[in-house]
């Protein structure tokens, strides 16, 4: 029997908030590409692998209780944490070794790799992300990776690193309570978390789930025992960042992605636009009440308000509360509730109740 291109390991508990996902977890190949012509010693080392990273993954699963999405097959394959046109997705030298069975791979090879390993672990990771959402939890998207002590003869000095796009939530406390454990940790570092189209792009940043990459120096994970026990000290880390966090919600950072290609402004042109003409359907629709669209659909005019004014402040700029929600009500909020809000009936009120235990 044909083994998929991933290993999927199940949560027993069914409300968990994590999913972990190794990118770089195994140094296997498939039986009909051998040994891509390298020497068998180099599949122990870094260009095949991120040593370590799948037991520390292992280890959180468990202690999480969440499910865990593994590579089964070497990134020599293909680089799962690529994009399907990145040119570095069939790496065909790797930390000055040319590797053989890549090194003249045509498109329809590269095809066949996207078409048999790529695009079914990223459907892994979708339908996991798809079933968690459909029992209403929101998922927390965490990747696992290790880096190597030395790159191109200089020490790394950083012991884990953690990589983050534009979404903070989850990364801004973990780089805090990393630090305040003890760990050397860096901030982007040894490599950027702003790499569009890479695994937490796709499952994180485009579906506005909150995520964060965790590199860990491999030197410090080498044998099973070691991934253990450091799996065990980031154990409560990760704890006290999720605590930190907050309830996980979708909350966008970037233009979203649609089917047709467009440049990144034209594309936040466009979202502006369509939030400026919500703002004004709310403002002529005054019969719609707060209570009924936090019932409903789990937010209301506050709630944009506030969400314009979070992100005012992830650009520096200050702004008042009811500032920023006399931007959304058109008036200042003591005005309209004394213009339209009416007292909730006991069956609204009821309904609100009920709503809350639902939505996420």
């Amino acid at each position: 029997m044909r083994l998929p291109p991933f290993e999927r390991i199940p949560a027993p508990l069914a409300d968990s908030h994590v999913l972990f996902i190794c990118d770089h977890a195994s140094n296997a190949l498939p039986d009909e590409y051998g040994a891509l012509g390298l020497a068998p010693e180099l599949f122990a080392t870094h260009i095949a692998f991120d040593i370590g990273a799948a037991e520390v993954t292992r280890t959180l699963a468990r202690a999480f209780g969440s499910c865990a999405i593994l590579a089964r097959w070497s990134r020599l394959l293909i680089d799962l944490n690529r994009g399907a046109d990145d040119p570095t997705l069939v790496m065909k030298l790797s930390d000055g070794s040319i590797i053989p069975g890549n090194a003249r791979i045509n498109a329809a090879e590269t095809a066949h790799r996207i078409d048999e390993y790529f695009t079914p672990y990223h459907a892994a990771i979708s339908r996991e992300i798809d079933s968690m959402r459909s029992r209403g939890v929101t998922p927390v998207v965490i990747s696992i990776h290790s880096f190597t002590p030395v790159w191109k003869g200089r020490p790394r000095p950083w012991e884990v690193g953690v990589l983050w796009d534009r979404d903070g939530r989850l990364a801004r406390p973990m780089i805090e309570r990393l630090g305040g454990a003890g760990f050397l940790v860096g901030d982007n570092e040894p490599y950027s978390g702003e790499l569009e189209n890479d695994s937490l792009y796709r499952h994180g940043t485009m579906l506005g789930l909150p995520h964060v990459l965790i590199e860990i120096r491999q030197d410090l994970i080498g044998t099973d025992a070691a991934a253990r026990s450091f799996a065990a000290r980031l154990k409560p880390v990760i704890d006290g960042s999720l605590a930190e966090m907050g309830p996980p919600a979708i909350q966008f950072t970037r233009p979203l992605l649609g089917k047709t290609t467009m440049d990144e402004k034209t594309r936040e042109q466009l979202e502006a636009a369509a939030f400026r003409r919500l703002v004004a359907h709310l403002r002529g629709r005054t019969d719609v009440q707060n209570i009924d669209l936090m019932t409903l659909a789990g937010f209301c005019r506050n709630c944009l308000g506030d969400w314009y004014r979070e992100a005012a402040a992830e650009r520096g700029i200050a702004m008042d509360k009811d500032a920023a929600r006399e931007l959304v009500y058109g008036m200042p909020p003591a005005e309209w509730k004394k213009r339209y809000q009416k007292e909730a009936t006991a069956e609204q009120q009821a309904a609100f109740e009920r709503a809350q235990k639902t939505h996420s």
